[in-house]
């Protein structure tokens, strides 16, 4: 029987912390002290020994040379900012020929900053994400939760359903083989054909370099969904808008617990997800 879906008014964390911070906040020790701690085997979860970068949660039983512990966990949702991006836009702080930034629309963050899941080209539109919690910005981009990137996008020429099905199969890039998990048509006419694609990953210039494989130029790309969020035609090129704490939650459900540490900067530049589906900042 499929699990019983969780109820919305449960509570969902930004992110289950490491059991030695989470005791060293709590005052037990050193983090050093209590990973010395936990290898020697004096702190157990649920009756099992822990391990050292194990991460834990208000439902785990944690116990310190035998005794129960209470921690606190932090139950403050990330926050996630949908913006509609134009033409025209880098998707960077620092531009050394002074291009407009989408870091220049979006709102001032008291604390931390904001860090793009993803990125689109100077010359690409669409629905981008930021967020100003670095461990959930890394599993959205990651390929191993294969999260869905849906593009509109404009070729010149029409494709022959031979071309469609090549792009379904896959086709071989410098960096690996590629392929949509979906493809259809979108309307257009004349030499201007519209079709919408699905990846589950996001390569430098992915989307363009399919295209471009078996022939076809794409003369205009847009993102128009990122996992469960959609761009919403009310969201007009330059605008953005924070996602509800339902929504966030949603998009919560899709991963699970962080499994490897990530730098709050975001994700590694050398991870083959670091730039968005489309291209990197020139």
């Amino acid at each position: 029987m499929p699990a019983p879906a969780r109820r919305g008014k449960d509570p969902v964390f930004i992110d289950p912390p490491k059991l030695h911070k989470a005791l060293a906040d709590a005052g037990y020790g050193s983090r050093r002290e209590l990973e010395e701690w936990i290898v020697a085997g004096r702190v157990s979860v649920n009756g099992l020994p822990a391990h050292v970068g194990q991460r834990v949660g208000a439902e785990d039983k944690i116990r310190v040379n035998g005794k129960l512990v209470q921690l606190r966990f932090n139950l403050r949702l990330p926050r996630v900012l949908v913006y509609h991006k134009p033409e025209g836009e880098i998707v960077s702080k620092d531009d050394p020929d002074g291009r407009p930034s989408v870091f220049a629309r979006l709102p001032r963050l008291k604390s931390g900053r904001w860090i793009s899941i993803g990125r689109l080209d100077f010359n690409s539109c669409g629905l981008l994400l930021f967020t100003n919690d670095g461990g959930l910005a890394n599993r959205m981009m990651h390929p191993r939760y294969e999260i869905d990137r849906e593009y509109a996008v404009r070729i010149l020429g029409e494709a022959t359903p031979e071309t469609l099905e090549r792009l379904r199969k896959g086709v071989e890039l410098e960096d690996g083989l590629a392929s949509f998990s979906h493809i259809s048509e979108g309307g257009g006419e004349g030499a201007n054909r519209w079709y919408r694609v699905v990846l589950a990953e996001g390569r430098n210039r992915e989307v363009r370099r399919m295209f471009e494989a078996v022939g076809l130029m794409v003369s205009r790309l847009m993102r128009v969904r990122y996992g469960p969020v959609h761009l919403s035609p009310r969201l007009k090129r330059g605008q953005c808008r924070d996602l509800e704490p339902g929504e966030v939650q949603e998009l919560l459900k899709l991963l699970p617990p962080e499994q490897k540490t990530f730098s709050a900067e975001g994700p590694d530049p050398h991870d083959d997800e670091g730039f968005e589906g489309d291209d990197q900042p020139d």
